[in-house]
């Protein structure tokens, strides 16, 4: 304890000022004593420095090595790749298979980009969500359009389960329900579809806004998936608390393509149409509308709608005069769904570094370009940087 208190102020005339007597003490404790105590005083002038963090686990520097003085630096995140699905059929809807890089340009923001990645794809898995409308107004052809979303299930989903594609059912009037979910045997998807009925009002961009939002942007990485929206409906709605912007923008952050099968029939005027063009067209699809053909063949099968030719009373039968199709008319709903089915299995990916690398969490519009003639393309519109 003398010790201690010794140490606390060093040296010998501090020593002597204390009047303790160091005689008849031994020399190796007193020389032990001087040396703890000047440990002590050097003690707070080595802090000054602070120690040196513990290396971190797994750090594998040898004992002896010097570590390099640290260095601040700034981490940025940048945009590794960007792959962009490409369908191409040429303008009578036939597929385009044999296009080749130098026969194809990608921009973004309007800016061209350097391809760095070009095949023909028919690997990449599809998450494919179908909805039908079981509106009141759908009630005259909903037993066609169930007729052929069954085909289109049977088409996509392989039957007997061997693909890795996927597929969900919703339908909406007033509402709009999640039916099934994703899945991949066609025949729960079918099961589901034969119990459909009809039911109350109109709410299309609600049923949309509601699969991109809760089924597509939670299926996984953009980059592995492919995600569809098959969108069967006149294009009417009455009843959505969301709007066609705030559809269109939803689809793009889930990186969804939309393509729409219009349901209106023949000879009458439908401002539904208009909305399905804009809806495919902005969200990297296209609009199918297989019962607005031309009437011509139709005479043939003795098919007519109303006020197609004044006077006529041919197929009242079936209703046309009240603006119903035939059977025969919309066995080309089954067409157009297996259409749309055949070329989401052939599409090429385009893969690009973009110029603009920055993850800032902007929206980057893409367009991608072909020299050869008569050859239309199909891409994904755009994606957000983040």
């Amino acid at each position: 304890m003398k010790i201690r208190m010794w140490m606390a102020s060093s040296g010998e005339g501090r020593a002597k000022k204390s009047g303790r007597n160091w005689k008849g003490v031994p020399a190796f404790l007193a020389l032990a004593a001087i040396a703890v105590g000047a440990g002590a005083l050097r003690a707070p002038a080595q802090q000054t420095t602070p120690p040196p963090a513990p290396a971190p686990a797994g750090n594998t520097t040898q004992t002896g090595e010097t570590a390099p003085p640290a260095k601040t630096s700034t981490i940025r995140a940048t945009v590794e790749l960007v792959n962009v699905p490409v369908n191409a059929s040429t303008k009578r809807g036939q597929r385009v298979i044999d296009l080749s890089r130098e026969e194809v340009k990608v921009f973004e923001d309007g800016v061209e980009q350097k391809i760095t990645h070009f095949e023909r794809e028919t690997r990449t898995p599809l998450r494919i969500g179908i909805i039908l409308d079981t509106s009141n107004s759908a009630r005259p052809k909903l037993s066609y359009e169930k007729d052929a979303a069954q085909q289109f299930v049977d088409l996509v989903l392989q039957a007997g389960g061997t693909t890795k594609n996927l597929a969900f059912l919703e339908t909406f009037d007033a509402s709009s329900s999640i039916i099934q979910d994703f899945t991949n045997d066609p025949d729960v998807l079918s099961e589901k579809i034969q119990e459909l009925k009809s039911g109350g009002g109109k709410a299309l961009y609600d049923a949309i806004y509601f699969a991109c939002r809760e089924k597509m942007l939670k299926t996984g990485p953009r980059e592995e998936i492919r995600r569809i929206l098959i969108v069967v409906s006149d294009g009417l709605d009455v009843q959505s608390q969301h709007t066609l912007d705030q559809i269109v923008s939803m689809a793009r952050m889930a990186e969804t393509m939309i393509y729409t099968v219009g349901t209106a029939a023949y000879g009458f005027s439908n401002p539904g149409d208009k909305i399905l063009e804009e809806l495919s067209t902005e969200a990297g699809g296209y609009p199918s509308f297989p019962l607005r053909d031309a009437p011509g063949t139709d005479l043939e099968s003795g098919y007519l709608a109303h006020n197609q030719i004044e006077g006529t009373s041919q197929n009242k039968g079936e209703g046309a005069e009240t603006g119903k199709l035939s059977s025969e008319r919309l066995v080309n709903l089954v067409n157009a769904l297996q259409a749309i089915g055949h070329s989401l299995d052939e599409q090429y990916t385009i893969g690009y570094k973009p110029l603009r690398d920055a993850l800032d969490g902007t929206y980057r519009s893409i367009r991608v370009e072909t020299t050869r003639r008569g050859v239309t393309l199909r891409w994904k519109p755009g994606y957000f940087a983040e």
